[in-house]
């Protein structure tokens, strides 16, 4: 089975004419029903009624999608590779960090290098750990300490720790800041929000939970617009609420029972000699320069370079 035949096949069935598919292909009519019977023989099946009228069988109607979908792995093959040739950078972020962490070092990278291409791709920490494995990222900026079984050995060039406090609207806030308990406090509350920015939630958050009369878990969006009505609280970590904390639309609900919680991300490669490429190393370096930025670097081992002025 060849490209050639695949897209013979796939011209032929949006054409309903061997005629008009060799004139498409710029080829002859022979070649197109030889490339028809090869794939035939090939298959063991008849995927064209053939006659005065050209129609798919049901193993062509069958077989039609699986081909196109084999054209267009080879199309994004080939564009892949012609990407590679300008330079091509992938990294792979939690979803909650591509907005704060990714943005901004994406815009100065892009400047120095204008025409490397840029990939960024977002998912939980399973789906990241998942890219770093398959090599379908080159960067993962992910939960630390990895516990991930697919990549146990993932290289951490920077791990920045960010606060992750209890908030709720400045109304109920105000109301629970006075109870003198959790459980009095878990009575005013509509709901409890587990956002699960953790692979392990913390025993705290876990505990809050399981007292909450109520308990939902959503994503970051949905989550944020409940609590800012005062339909609820959660553990949210401060990239994804900094500017409602710093207006006042979120208030921290301060409470003796409840320990505060952080949570703790890695910039991650799998070998550090993929840092070998300058481009890649210098997304990295400016992924790590954001994250002091936002949070608290506990360890980094990737060094600054020098920068031409």
């Amino acid at each position: 089975m060849d490209l050639d035949q695949l897209r013979t096949f796939d011209r032929i069935a949006r054409d309903l004419s061997f005629t008009k598919a060799a004139a498409r292909l710029n080829v002859t009519q022979a070649t197109v029903s030889m490339r028809m019977r090869a794939l035939e023989d090939l298959l063991g099946v008849t995927l064209f009624n053939r006659g005065r009228q050209i129609s798919l069988t049901d193993q062509g109607l069958s077989f039609l999608p699986y081909a196109r979908r084999m054209l267009r792995a080879a199309e994004e093959g080939r564009e892949a590779l012609r990407r590679v040739e300008r330079g091509r950078v992938t990294v792979g972020a939690l979803r909650s960090l591509v907005s704060p962490l990714i943005t901004e070092p994406l815009l100065r990278f892009q400047a120095r290098y204008p025409a490397v291409d840029v990939t960024v791709k977002e998912g939980h920490h399973v789906h990241i750990a998942a890219m770093l494995h398959e090599r379908e990222v080159e960067l993962g900026v992910l939960c630390w300490p990895n516990i991930d079984p697919l990549c146990p050995d993932l290289v951490p060039l920077a791990v920045m720790r960010e606060p992750a406090p209890l908030v709720a609207s400045p109304e109920l806030a105000a109301r629970l800041m006075a109870a003198p308990t959790v459980d009095a406090m878990l009575a005013e509350v509509p709901r409890v929000i587990s956002l699960r920015w953790w692979q392990v939630e913390p025993d705290a958050a876990a505990a809050l939970a399981r007292r909450a009369k109520t308990y939902v878990e959503l994503p970051t969006g949905p989550a944020r617009r409940l609590v800012l009505k005062g339909e609820g609280l959660g553990f949210f970590v401060t990239s994804a609420i900094a500017d409602d904390l710093a207006t006042g639309r979120l208030v921290e609900v301060k409470h003796p029972d409840i320990a505060p919680l952080h949570r703790d991300i890695a910039v991650v490669t799998r070998t550090r000699a993929e840092l070998d490429r300058p481009a890649l190393r210098d997304f990295a370096a400016e992924i790590v320069d954001e994250c002091a930025r936002i949070g608290v670097v506990l360890e980094q081992s990737l060094k600054p370079e020098p920068r031409a002025a």
